[in-house]
């Protein structure tokens, strides 16, 4: 299952697990398609925006978990 970190960049998610889009457009980060942002940490992401960063992972791994859990099923 991919994991994501705090360290981790933007376009490295998007790039492996793109159904996670609707969470950084809900912390307001709409400009995914930026080539600054996809090279911006998760961490640093968060801190711009506002957003507890282990939050968001927390959430988003969670998220990520539950939809490895449904395509084994």
């Amino acid at each position: 299952m991919y994991q994501i970190t705090k360290d981790i960049t933007i376009g490295e998610i998007l790039e492996n697990a793109s159904e996670t889009i609707p969470f950084f457009v809900e912390m307001g980060m709409h400009c995914l398609g930026c080539p600054a942002s996809l090279m911006e940490s998760v961490g640093d992401a968060c801190m711009v925006h506002g957003v507890d960063a282990d939050d968001f992972v927390e959430r988003i791994n969670e998220f990520l978990m539950q939809s490895n859990d449904k395509k084994e099923d």
